[in-house]
């Protein structure tokens, strides 16, 4: 197999490709429209990286999953997980991160590059209160660069398409794949409780 090593190789075989839109399209801060499609997007893929490499974690609320502070700062309240903090581990090694944000039933994403801080400031914390629960962490990103993303990908993918989508029953429970990494699980037991256990634990 033939492999592509050098960006000039990549230029050459992209050449012509780059339009004026794909670089004018990119600013250093939230324009008026650009802010009113991140505070459409109820998801976002946080990409991080550090000493032991590369995480893509996903993030979802209610309603806007970032608080627009201004137009270069952003708040992204770390709600229940699985506590493994990959995402927040890299951030306070190396601040660099990458946003992309989903709107449902939109082709176009947004993306954001920046950095970040991990606080667990008081005030910052209260502000997120939800059913009298905190987010025991905030990531504060810096936009360096935001972006409207070329909408092919998700065109090609059908995303929102019904008539594509995946009935969950024919998909590896969460139990199984479980039982299948660890070799003895009880994945009935976990499968039959974790709707009830997620209800309750959301926040």
């Amino acid at each position: 197999m033939k492999i592509v090593e050098t960006v000039e190789e990549l230029a050459a075989i992209y050449a012509g490709g780059l339009t004026q839109a794909s670089v004018a399209k990119v600013t250093d801060c939230l324009t008026p429209l650009y802010r009113e499609m991140i505070e459409a997007s109820p998801f976002v893929a946080l990409a991080t990286v550090g000493p032991e490499g590369l995480d893509c974690s996903p993030r979802g609320d209610i309603g806007g999953v970032v608080r627009i502070i201004d137009d270069r700062t952003l708040h992204l309240p770390d709600w229940r997980g699985n506590n493994r903090v990959d995402s927040l581990s890299n951030i306070v090694r190396d601040p660099r991160l990458a946003l992309m944000f989903l709107i449902p039933g939109s082709n176009t994403t947004m993306r954001i590059n920046g950095r970040g801080v991990v606080t667990n400031d008081e005030a910052v914390l209260s502000s997120f209160e939800m059913d009298g629960k905190y987010p025991r962490t905030v990531i504060v990103i810096t936009i360096d660069e935001v972006y409207f993303q070329c909408a092919r990908a998700l065109i090609r993918s059908e995303l929102w398409n019904p008539e594509t989508f995946v009935d969950p029953k024919s998909l590896p429970t969460p139990g199984l794949m479980l039982k299948a990494a660890t070799g003895d699980f009880d994945y009935e037991t976990y499968d039959r409780e974790w709707p009830q256990r997620a209800a309750k634990t959301m926040w």
